[in-house]
């Protein structure tokens, strides 16, 4: 394109010798008209070329003021761009309304709808899980995990969280279940041991008892036994029942309230915790859960892998078809984009005015004249182009008023 526009300069500048000689050995009137053309042509070339060229250098290498600007205003230039760019791009009103229109959640959730996006996701995710779990010093976390786990499991009494659990499962009725259960199988095993409970009664009996006896009173025992369990199976308000719900329910305030009762919980804690069995399995818990989680990681159709593969595709379809949800999804997003750009807008600039500066003031002319240089050499096409129709007027003008 500098050769294009030196062309046009070099047109102009024959014309005008041409034309200048044909004038000198008699040329016709019109002659004149061409020639103020090409005069002025090259004047605009000339000043247009000049203009161009200051921008990246000093024209002909002459030290004329007001040249070579970005070598020189590199450094303002970086911090008007950087000024620009955050008081235009990352102010809070236009962040918010650009997400607004971009629809970031509609478009995440048709994305994430589909399986084999979602797969990737899943994969990516999977990766990236896996690298961390990798890359952690296998000491350091299970001093961590000791430290902030098993700690404060230690630290913390268990008496009154574990009395207001119970109490809360109790006043449900949720155990209700269990007892039932415990009836069943009380029941049950009395019916199928009646060899066993015959056995007991009869080994209790004194000595001087006849076998006879003792058997006749084992055989009443086994069965006011089974009358008994079977009568509080199936009576859901029977007093065994009534009793043990009263006894459950003292448990659980004792828990919380009596310090003989919360003590021997805490007994039972450290007795539990000291086991060396349980020693055992927090030493390796990080061990374990690594083991686990990379193997969850790299198996394709692990349980994890196929939740979260699941949990997206859910999400996807969610945010999709829920309109609540996707408000509140873009509302998540806008609110985290307007905090970023309030907290961290200064570093952003920062980052644009610190990279101007670091570059060299010739290498930077050269890589902006390298991206718009071509468009700017038709300033110097069209500088010739519009100077000689310019003087053309200028001439016309002039020759009328001649």
């Amino acid at each position: 394109m500098k050769g294009v526009a030196l062309a046009f300069l070099g047109a102009a500048a024959l014309i005008f010798v041409a034309t200048t000689l044909w004038q000198s050995a008699g040329a016709p009137g019109w002659v004149g008209y061409v020639k103020a053309a090409a005069e002025a042509g090259m004047v605009g070339a000339l000043a247009d070329w000049f203009a161009v060229t200051a921008l990246f250098r000093r024209p002909l290498g002459l030290p004329i003021p007001h040249t070579a600007i970005i070598p020189t205003k590199k450094d303002q230039l970086g911090q008007s761009l950087g000024e620009f760019v955050g008081a235009n791009f990352l102010s809070e009103e236009v962040v918010r309304e650009r997400l607004r229109k971009v629809g970031v959640s509609v478009k995440l959730g048709g994305w994430l709808a589909k399986r084999e996006n979602a797969e990737r996701v899943t994969a990516e995710l999977s990766t990236a899980a896996g690298a961390l779990v990798t890359v952690l010093r296998d000491d350091e976390v299970q001093a961590v995990v000791e430290q902030a786990v098993v700690k404060r499991v230690m630290d913390a009494p268990w008496g009154p969280p574990l009395g207001k659990v119970l109490e809360r499962v109790f006043a449900d009725g949720s155990h209700h279940r269990l007892v039932d259960l415990l009836c069943d199988q009380a029941h049950d095993w009395v019916r199928d041991n009646h060899d066993q409970i015959l056995g007991v009664v009869s080994g209790r009996a004194p000595t001087w008892s006849p076998k006879f006896v003792d058997s006749m009173v084992a055989d009443k025992v086994y069965n006011e036994l089974l009358s008994v369990t079977a009568n509080v199976k199936d009576d859901l308000n029977h007093p065994m029942r009534m009793a043990l719900d009263r006894f459950l329910g003292e448990f659980a305030h004792d828990l919380q309230h009596d310090d003989k009762v919360m003590g021997k919980a805490e007994s039972l804690k450290q007795q539990v915790l000291a086991h060396p069995e349980v020693q055992t399995v927090i030493g390796s818990i990080w061990a374990t859960a690594k083991r686990l989680l990379l193997e969850a990681a790299d198996d394709p159709h692990s349980e994890l892998r196929t939740r979260v593969l699941a949990g997206l595709m859910s999400l996807g379809e969610r945010l999709a078809g829920d309109e609540a949800l996707r408000a509140k999804a873009d509302g998540w997003v806008e609110g985290a984009a307007a905090y970023v750009v309030l907290n961290y807008r200064d570093e952003i600039t920062t980052l644009i005015t610190d990279t101007v500066r670091r570059w060299d003031g010739e290498e930077t002319a050269r890589k902006v004249e390298l991206q718009v240089g071509r468009d700017l050499q038709f300033i110097r096409i069209n500088g010739t182009v519009v100077g000689a129709l310019a003087g053309l007027v200028i001439y016309s003008v002039a020759q009328l008023i001649g």
